[in-house]
């Protein structure tokens, strides 16, 4: 099953669990989309699609500016992986695909 989909997930950052829409489309090996939060939207860059892995980094400007890089991985309608984020380390990601 591919990674595609639209998923409800909570990333667990330093300033709390941050709610956010993701959405991954995919083409070939090529992921793209967004991940829209209470931050606003961000677009995915770089991204790249390995069976049900999937990577991209996003180049956020609130509250401050920092490039994340993401790594995920799809169990059924379960996506699980990290948010690098810069000087703060990794943070856990989870979301559930949208029905």
């Amino acid at each position: 099953m591919s990674v595609a989909g639209v998923y409800d997930c909570v990333t667990k950052s330093p300033m709390g669990d941050q709610k956010s829409v993701l959405t991954l489309e995919v083409d070939g090996d090529t992921v793209t989309g967004s991940n829209v939060g209470a931050q606003g939207s961000l677009e995915l860059e770089d991204g790249k699609a390995d069976g049900n892995s999937a990577s991209w980094s996003m180049n956020m400007t609130v509250p401050m500016p920092m490039k994340l890089e993401a790594n995920v991985t799809v169990d059924g309608d379960a996506l699980s992986g990290t948010v690098k984020a810069g000087a703060f380390g990794e943070m856990a990601m989870t979301g559930t695909r949208q029905g």
